[in-house]
Parts: structure tokens; C-alpha cells; sequence
């Protein structure tokens, strides 16, 4: 059994990151010895969760067996591995021997594999810190684009980590029974956008929602986004990060008090009577006690917004996510990708963050041109193509 201890890749004494070598032989020997064990440890460990290579590999052959319903055993593993052409890389039948002879119960091959898995995103963090840590001494690099793609390293090893669960009935229903009994007594689940028939449609704005709201150049899409931020901050308590990539702070900060006070902007820009102007500090006074942040950086990534997203979040638990408008946003993309694809992965982007933050975003876009042709101006589907 000597040849069960033949180093592949990475098995090197002088290696010091985060791992078990005894956990990882032991989850495989346990699920050998008990394979219905491994639905188990399905749930917790990827093939690439192993330091050890030729662990991992053994994992794969098992994963594949299960997918195929076949019987995995002793035998059919080294039969896997034979056919993977990786039996004499892991050092042979007798590496598996000894994984069974290593291990003495199945039972706890969950609790093996959660040392697994605890080892491999200290390991993930490290590779993300080394990362972070060569951007930032990259001084010829944009700090927003440098601090954009530390957040999105730093997320990578965050969306393993916490890799969806299997939910119990029990579970559901208790989630499910508290939304229906907040609904009951305030008439909605979701944020009210203020406006009727809107509201009674959606049930408010619903948390991990991403919701376009589109139409042509001139036809209100900001004031509409603006309008909704308003009632929803007024029918509280929420919070709301507005990101505009067209009009700057002071121009949306005009509007928040055109709306409030039914002093236009070009009033506002040419000059008020004293009437108007009392007005105006009032309106100023109360729109200035809003909970709501404004962001005009312009040209933003996805990665860039989220970064911002996140962080405000985090800071000021934000309650919904505006953005205006999504085709001003711009994504890296492959080559030969078109601009409607590279508009398809900003909206999943923006999905994603909606999601991953569990509040709805809002997003202004742009109708294309061919809606114009059409006689009665109707809006199709077809019209968003450059929307995702």
C-alpha cells in the first residue's frame, strides 16, 4: 500500500496552505464504505474543494457513478478511474485500498467533508487576497476599476461559499406564512411605487426583482423612477440608491423638488419669486431628509455598480436599487460580441445583484426605434432586444 502515498500534483510537504489531508482521505473512504453517504456530501464538496488532486479525481469518479445510477463500491470506482485513464496517476487500486482501510465508519462522512470544504475557502481567500493585493500595487491601474475587481474576486469565493441549500416544506411555508400575514396587514408585500393600478398589479416592488421600465427618449422614464423612489421612501421605512448615468446629482436633486413643489427646474435654474422661494426651502427642508443616495459616476461596469451597491448596502441596508438608464452602462465582452449581447450581460448582471443583495432593482431603459413605425406606438417585446 506504499503506492497509495505517491505524490501528483500538489502534494508537496513544503506547501502550507489551508487543507486535511486526513479529512479528504476520510470523506472518500466513508462514502466507500457507505455510498449513501455521498448524496450527502454532494451538498457540500465540488471535486475542486479537494487540495489533494488525486482526491478530487476519486470524488469526480464517484459523482460520476452516481449520476448514472450505477452501484459504487470498491470495484466500480477503480473501473471509473481506469476508464478516466487516472487509476495509475492517483497510484492505483491500492490508493483506494488504502482509503477504505484509513477509515473506520461511514457515518460521519458530512462532518469530514465540512473540514473540506472550511479549507478550501481559506484557501479561495487566500488566492483572492494575493489577488487584491497585486492590483492595488499596480499604480498605472484605475483605482475604481482596481477596487471593482477585488469586490468581484472577493464575491466569487462568497457565492461558493454559500451555495444554495435544499429547503424543507417546513421552512417554506413559515417563510411564505410571514409574507402572506404582511401582506394582510398593510395590503401588499412589495414597496409601493405609489402608483394604483401598478401597485395592484406587481403587489409592490418584490424583493430580488429586476424590473424594466422602458420607453423612448423624452417620454418620462427618469421622472417615473424618481416619482416611485418618492413614494416609496414616503410610505417607508426604505431606503433607495439611485444611480444615475446621465443626469448629475444637482439636476436630480432639481427634479426631487420639482415634484415636491411644483416648482419647475427651468424655474429653479432662471431665478423664483419670493413666494416660490419659501416654498422652495420647504420643499428643499423635507426632500433633504429623505433616505435616498444619489450616484452620478457616469459610465459605470456592472461590477463597478455593485461594488457601490454593496458597499452602500452594507452601510445603509438599502431597500431598492434604481439605475438610469441600463444602456449607458457598459460590460466587457468577448470579441465579436455586439452591443445588444454586451446590453444582455449587463441585465444579467443586474439580476444577479438584485439577488444577491434580496431587493428590487429598478432599471430606466431605451425602446428601440422600430416602435415608432408602428401606427399605434404599442410597445412590443421584440422592442427591448437591446435590454436583455
Amino acid at each position: 500500500m506504499g503506492n497509495g502515498h505517491n505524490s501528483p500534483v500538489r502534494e508537496a510537504p513544503e506547501v502550507t496552505a489551508p487543507h486535511s489531508i486526513e479529512a479528504e482521505e476520510a470523506v472518500l473512504g466513508s462514502i466507500l464504505i457507505a455510498p449513501e453517504q455521498l448524496s450527502r456530501v454532494a451538498q457540500v464538496l465540488e471535486p475542486d474543494d479537494f487540495f489533494i488532486v488525486r482526491n478530487g479525481w476519486v470524488y469526480e469518479a464517484m459523482l460520476r457513478l452516481s449520476e448514472r445510477r450505477d452501484p459504487l463500491d470498491y470495484l466500480t470506482v477503480v473501473a471509473e478511474l481506469a476508464t478516466q485513464g487516472r487509476l495509475a496517476e492517483i497510484g492505483g487500486a491500492a490508493y483506494v485500498t488504502h482509503l477504505v482501510n484509513q477509515t473506520p465508519s461511514g457515518i460521519y462522512a458530512e462532518g469530514y467533508a465540512r473540514i473540506v470544504e472550511r479549507a478550501a475557502i481559506r484557501r479561495r481567500l487566500l488566492n483572492s487576497a494575493s489577488e487584491i493585493a497585486a492590483l492595488a500595487h499596480r499604480e498605472d491601474s484605475d483605482i475604481d476599476a482596481v477596487v471593482a475587481q477585488a469586490h468581484a474576486s472577493l464575491m466569487a469565493v462568497t457565492s461558493q461559499y454559500r451555495r444554495d441549500e435544499l429547503a424543507s416544506m417546513p421552512r417554506l411555508t413559515s417563510e411564505l406564512f410571514d409574507e402572506v400575514e404582511l401582506a394582510r396587514s398593510r395590503a401588499q408585500i412589495g414597496i409601493p411605487t405609489g402608483f394604483y393600478e401598478l401597485d395592484n398589479i406587481l403587489g409592490g416592488l418584490q424583493k430580488s426583482d429586476f424590473v424594466l421600465v422602458a420607453g423612448r427618449p423624452g417620454m418620462g422614464k427618469t421622472a417615473l423612477l424618481l416619482s416611485m423612489a418618492l413614494n416609496a421612501v414616503r410610505a417607508g421605512p426604505v431606503h433607495v440608491a439611485l444611480f444615475s448615468l446621465e443626469m448629475s446629482r444637482l439636476q436630480i436633486v432639481q427634479r426631487l423638488i420639482a415634484s415636491e413643489t411644483g416648482i419647475s427646474t427651468d424655474k429653479q435654474r432662471r431665478g423664483v419669486s419670493d413666494e416660490e422661494f419659501h416654498l422652495f426651502t420647504e420643499g428643499m427642508d423635507r426632500i433633504s431628509e429623505l433616505p435616498i443616495w444619489i450616484d452620478d459616476s457616469g459610465a459605470l461596469t456592472p461590477l463597478q455598480l455593485q461594488a457601490k451597491a454593496v458597499r452602500l448596502h452594507n452601510e445603509h441596508r438599502v431597500d431598492l436599487i434604481m439605475v438610469d438608464y441600463l444602456q449607458l452602462m457598459t460590460a466587457p465582452t468577448a470579441r465579436g460580441e455586439n452591443r445588444t449581447q454586451e446590453v444582455s450581460v449587463i441585465s444579467r448582471c443586474l439580476k444577479q445583484l438584485a439577488r444577491e443583495l434580496n431587493v428590487p432593482l429598478v432599471a430606466a431603459a431605451q425602446l428601440s426605434r422600430a416602435v415608432e413605425a408602428r401606427n399605434d406606438k404599442r410597445p412590443t417585446l421584440s422592442d427591448l432586444r437591446e435590454s436583455g
